[in-house]
């Protein structure tokens, strides 16, 4: 009798706590996360060094890594609701000194993007060097592939899951399913859940989730971007092209970062 009475009292106490537990738990369907970019610049400008690559270079190389950190931080900020994001980055106010890849556009934050889940758009205002263009299209379908690693971000546990994208960039992505809402950073999304970690091994380059703010946002936090020249995927992929088709790699290494 005594252990039928303890195994009640037991379960009632269980029962209790996982309701308690389920009435505070909170699946934000709107707010605001802020995201830091981290672009290793030593493995990056090493990686582009080669053999071949003089004293000089060698030597300005050395001064970068004894002036400068080594990893460039930019910040940006996604604004959400239960299906739009308005993904803007934050003016890069200590901007590294030196030439070091001072222009190459993977270094910067180029893309102010609007995606719309009810329609399957997005709107991405993108400065391509001197020109700004505005960018309507599809949004991008990830083949992604879920694994079982876990990871905390932000006070969140997020999965991973993998994909390659434009062709032969390596994705690594953490994804919350308690932020119900299909979104992330830059043009990354297409998982059951909010995207707080992005990882280019390959590319040196990661963004991360710092905060989540769980809060209403209104209308005018999320509004679609309206300035520069109209275009799709296809005709930016073309200019682009056509205005770096002398330079090589490099023009390779661009079109890769405007596409992202």
């Amino acid at each position: 009798m005594k252990l039928q009475q303890t195994t009640i009292i037991f379960l009632s106490f269980f029962l209790t706590a996982t309701c308690s537990f389920a009435q505070n738990a909170r699946f934000p369907f709107s707010g605001v996360i802020e995201y830091e970019k981290s672009i290793n610049m030593f493995a990056m400008i090493k990686k582009n060094m080669d053999e071949s690559s003089g004293n000089f270079w060698r030597d300005m190389y050395d001064n970068y890594k004894r002036s400068q950190p080594q990893f460039k931080i930019l910040k940006s900020t996604l604004a959400f609701s239960t299906n739009k994001t308005v993904f803007t980055p934050t003016a890069d106010t200590e901007s590294q000194r030196g030439f070091f890849f001072g222009n190459d556009p993977i270094v910067s934050q180029n893309n102010t993007i609007y995606t719309d889940f009810a329609t399957g758009m997005f709107t991405a205002q993108k400065t391509v060097y001197e020109e700004t263009f505005l960018l309507k299209d599809t949004i991008r379908k990830i083949n992604w592939k879920l694994t079982s690693e876990i990871r905390t971000i932000a006070g969140y546990e997020c999965r991973r899951a993998n994909a390659i994208i434009l062709d032969s960039i390596y994705v690594v992505a953490f994804y919350t399913d308690k932020i119900p809402v299909s979104g992330g950073p830059e043009s990354f999304t297409g998982l059951p859940g909010m995207i707080l970690g992005v990882a280019l091994p390959h590319e040196n380059i990661t963004w991360f989730a710092k905060t989540v703010t769980d809060r209403s946002v209104s209308p005018s936090e999320i509004k679609i971007p309206s300035k520069g020249k109209p275009t799709n995927y296809k005709s930016l992929k073309e200019t682009i092209n056509s205005a770096l088709k002398d330079w090589g790699d490099n023009a390779k290494s661009a079109l890769k970062a405007f596409s992202l």
